[in-house]
């Protein structure tokens, strides 16, 4: 039998080629409701080349819906995410390839322990490529014979979209072990993992609990990621790190930075001209000690990293410069092992 990651494979051409979007290096939007837009959100928000996932509520009836609305299941919304992404570097394709991963497709009544209109499943398409390649994927998992019953999943013309209320979004991250709770709790977590167990999937880095930081980091590690701490210059892990390899956010493992951006600014602290991917990164206003700086944070784990300063070497001009207990640095050659084998051609 073939798997519907195959079967993906052998979907027209047009869809995997570059868009006039991304030959212009501008970015596009998708649409997707999957039940609960927590569980939505998190799975999306690191993969690279995606720069926004935004949870609220498509489709329905009513203007600026609030959450109590759409929970009456009488506004004709979903609860969905609205992801922008650099075209040039995931195809929506691929989106809709994750997108399958996080759903039950076959569940007409909503998702898990979420059950009503709101929380069906949909792709809501915003263009004629958009549907062709939706209609597409639906048809090859339809077709994959990975399921016995039908695919539920709508696939909808694009009609609104409204942001969910300011505590709905990056709720993982605000509230790490609720959200992980629910996740268990709802029997979300548990039915994905035996529905696409045969399955492929794409690496989602999630941020331990603030119990398990604890045990997991040091003092240094903990105050520097969690409290904004820095730690002393000249006198951390990877100032003078020379090896080939990446290195990674210490709360979470996600990627953020290659040796080959490395260089000696002489601060004392780890100096890059740019991390992997500019979407891994998130950059705020810091206006502490009498300054305004801005600070840079990881954008899985939310860690504070360091700073960026304009006085780096061309040809980006920039000093990414960041605590060593942020990182945890894995060498080239251990990258297969560790699991970042995609990383290797950096180093040939």
């Amino acid at each position: 039998m073939r798997t519907f990651y195959l079967i993906l494979a052998l979907l027209p051409a047009g869809g995997l080629a570059m868009t006039e979007a991304a030959q212009n290096n501008t970015t596009e939007t998708a649409v997707f409701a999957g039940g609960c837009f927590w569980c939505l959100e998190h799975p999306f928000d690191s993969l690279p080349g995606v720069q926004e996932v935004m949870p609220g509520y498509s489709g329905g009836h009513m203007k600026d819906p609030s959450y109590r609305d759409v929970c009456s299941g009488e506004t004709g919304h979903y609860e969905a995410v609205r992801i922008t992404y650099d075209p040039a570097k995931i195809g929506y394709a691929q989106l809709l390839e994750h997108f399958w991963r996080q759903i039950d497709p076959t569940d007409i009544t909503g998702q898990f322990a979420d059950k009503g209109p709101q929380y069906q499943t949909a792709v809501i398409y915003q263009n004629e490529e958009q549907k062709k390649l939706a209609d597409a994927s639906k048809a090859a998992l339809q077709n994959s014979g990975k399921f016995k019953k039908p695919i539920a999943t709508a696939i909808l013309a694009y009609k609104n979209f409204y942001p969910a209320e300011e505590y709905h979004q990056k709720y993982y991250q605000k509230c790490p072990a609720r959200y992980s709770t629910y996740k268990v709790m709802s029997g979300r977590e548990a039915a994905l993992k035996k529905i696409w167990k045969d399955s492929p999937a794409v690496k989602a880095w999630s941020k331990p609990g603030d119990k398990e930081l604890k045990k997991k980091l040091s003092a240094m590690e903990y105050q520097v990621t969690q409290k904004n701490a820095t730690e002393p210059p000249f006198a951390n892990k990877y100032w003078n790190e020379k090896r080939d390899g990446i290195y990674v956010d210490i709360t979470t493992g996600q990627p953020l930075f290659s040796s080959r951006d490395k260089f000696d600014s002489g601060c004392g602290w780890p100096s890059f001209t740019k991390p992997l991917e500019t979407s891994l990164v998130l950059e705020k206003k810091d206006s502490s000690f009498g300054r305004v700086r801005t600070e840079v944070r990881s954008q899985a784990g939310d860690a504070h990293l360091g700073h960026v300063f304009e006085d780096g070497p061309q040809p980006t001009g920039l000093r990414y410069c960041i605590n060593s207990a942020s990182l945890r640095f894995i060498p080239a050659e251990d990258l297969e092992k560790e699991g970042y084998g995609e990383y290797k051609k950096l180093f040939k």
